[in-house]
């Protein structure tokens, strides 16, 4: 039950019957909002319809103002409405009666596995097939923790699409194809000299962590001494492949170990494969020709500093300009072989080709300069209709009560996230990825996410739901025959519920489904996480209340019905957390010791 939608549905319904009598002119219903007010001493509700349509309303309605006055006045007859008044220029601040908040707490108990959920159909509601591509680190080591953040992003985005109604497709694009997979294998075979004897000296360039002692190991055993004396041109597709599977094999393990899994794992290979005749990057761009959209031409310098690779040369260009781009794209580079961004306008291709209306990418915040034209080819391959949404994931610093962490032995030159994992745990990790938007630099703390303290967020919303589960113990020990059953709950007299501690939980609890729809509008996951961390600080400061005002407690031992209310108030907030978490993906305890 979302009230939100519930009165943009009646103001809608308002102003469509004003359109009917000719008293405003047919009117584009989403532009406005029904959101909370910024200072909850406003009110429930407030909207800015009035100020959104006063261009459309002029000539019919001498002020923003005036148009506010009659919504208002339609909607202080409507169920459920305490008060309706125009704030400042033309506002509209909603106060509902309490009956409003016990419907919402009632619905959330009598259906909690969809409470939250958008309502499949109706208008603005998300819908489609939505291809989500995260974490896409290179098979050329372990995952750091910078990898972590845009895996954690990218599986609650998931989480948070599909609870809202979309058919989403968690993927993964193995980058198998570029230089630094024949890196790869030129340091796997060191280290598989390096397992059948001999002494090795890893040079500047290959990658030099112990994580590829294994493989050599494993190369060792599958080969024996045959790959020695071949040349390089027989021994490294051999050892790349190897190398690579037991990176993927590697990455998938650091996945699970943060709850984290995908549909399709696809490679990039498989787009420069030409087996079978002309490859998909030559398809791709065939097609952009035929649509006139590639051409034979010369690129002006870049501004500034020319780079080193830059060419004054024909070059074969995709018009990406006709799509927003700031300059036309190269697909091939000077020896005929495909650009990167050829084979990425060949993969969007083949996402598009699958059917997918929405494309989220979670890029590491380097990319930023890529996103136009990658925009550019999605709006060109799609005529327009998928949407591209680029999510930049910035930078984690990972430090140790203040300090910076120092550089991982197994790794090399950074610190694995499967470090990070088991030193603190998943529900650590996965919840201060989100408790900060993605494209915000990071300070992670190992020290502070593992203090149980009210400073540190994971545990100050977990602890809450614990909290709120001790409740329910302290009642049946208060009331051995009292049925805290959902059902039951949902029949007590929720009417009791009259401090202004009960009634701010009640608002913050009804907030939680028009939260989940915006954040799944905005690709934001965040948001749930600042929501719950909100939530927990409302419930906590008035558990807190209860220590110093025994009257205001959840349990009343001389108070059966008013008890049975306030348990179904915390079994309510109790269902609220432990959605929201599971959305983050960390879990919500019964119990904190």
């Amino acid at each position: 039950m979302n009230i939100f939608d519930i009165f943009h549905d009646r103001i809608a319904s308002i102003l469509e019957g004003m359109t009917a009598d000719a008293r405003l002119p047919a009117l584009d219903l989403s532009r406005f909002v029904v959101e909370p007010p910024k200072d909850p001493a406003m009110g429930d509700l407030a909207c800015n319809a009035a100020m959104v349509f006063a261009k459309e309303a002029k000539g019919h309605f001498a002020s923003p103002r005036a148009l506010a006055t009659e919504i208002c006045y339609e909607l202080a007859q409507s169920e459920g409405v305490a008060t309706a008044e125009v704030a400042g220029p033309g506002f509209i601040n909603i106060r509902l009666n309490p009956e409003i908040f016990a419907t919402v707490l009632r619905a959330a108990l009598n259906r909690p596995e969809s409470f939250g959920r958008v309502e499949k159909g109706r208008a603005g509601a998300l819908q489609g097939r939505v291809n989500v591509e995260y974490v896409s680190a290179n098979p050329t080591g372990p995952m750091h923790v910078g990898h972590g953040r845009g895996a954690v992003f990218g599986d609650a985005l998931a989480n948070l699409l599909d609870f809202s109604g979309c058919e989403v497709t968690r993927e993964y694009y193995i980058n198998d194809a570029g230089a630094q997979v024949d890196v790869l294998a030129r340091s796997a075979f060191l280290r598989y000299r390096e397992a059948l004897g001999e002494t090795i000296t890893i040079p500047e360039g290959l990658y030099p962590g112990d994580y590829l002692k294994p493989v050599g190991a494993a190369l060792a055993a599958a080969h024996g001494r045959e790959l020695v004396d071949k040349p390089e041109s027989d021994w490294l597709p051999i050892v790349r492949s190897e190398a690579i599977d037991a990176m993927m094999a590697m990455i998938r393990a650091d996945l699970a170990a943060l709850n984290i899994g995908h549909d399709v794992f696809f490679s990039e290979r498989t787009l420069h494969d030409r087996s079978q005749g002309p490859s998909k990057i030559d398809a791709a761009i065939d097609w952009l020709r035929e649509k006139g959209l590639v051409y034979e031409g010369r690129l002006p310098p870049p501004k500034g500093q020319l780079p080193d690779d830059w060419e004054d040369r024909e070059q074969t260009l995709f018009k990406s300009t006709d799509f927003g781009d700031d300059v036309d794209r190269a697909l091939k580079k000077s020896d005929g072989s495909p650009t990167y961004f050829a084979a990425d306008i060949a993969y969007h291709k083949d996402k598009i080709d699958r059917g997918f209306d929405t494309l989220v990418d979670v890029w590491g915040a380097d990319h930023g300069g890529y996103v136009k034209r990658m925009s550019a080819a999605v709006a060109a391959l799609s005529d327009r209709k998928a949407t591209l949404d680029v999510k930049l994931c910035q930078l984690v610093k990972l430090m140790r009560a203040g300090e910076p962490v120092k550089m991982s032995k197994r790794a090399g030159d950074f610190v694995t996230l499967r470090e990070v994992v088991d030193e603190v745990g998943v529900d650590a990790v996965r919840f201060m990825m989100l408790y900060r938007k993605n494209d915000a630099p990071l300070d992670f703390d190992l020290s502070k996410v593992i203090e149980q303290s009210k400073d540190n967020p994971v545990f100050y919303v977990q602890y809450a739901h614990a909290r709120a589960k001790s409740a329910l113990r302290q009642a049946l020990a208060a009331f051995p025959d009292l049925d805290v059953s959902r059902e039951a709950l949902a029949s007590a007299r929720l009417d009791l519920l009259r401090d202004e501690g009960e009634t701010q939980l009640a608002r913050m609890i009804a907030q939680y489904p028009r939260v989940i729809e915006a954040a799944a509008a905005a690709h934001e996951p965040h948001r749930v996480a600042f929501y719950l961390h909100e939530l927990s600080s409302v419930f906590h400061a008035h558990w807190n209340r209860g220590k110093d005002q025994p009257q205001l407690r959840f349990v009343n031992a001389t108070e059966r019905d008013l008890t049975s209310a306030r348990v179904a108030l915390v079994l309510t907030l109790s269902i609220v957390l432990g959605s929201g978490l599971r959305l983050l993906g960390v879990s919500a305890p019964d119990e904190m010791r």
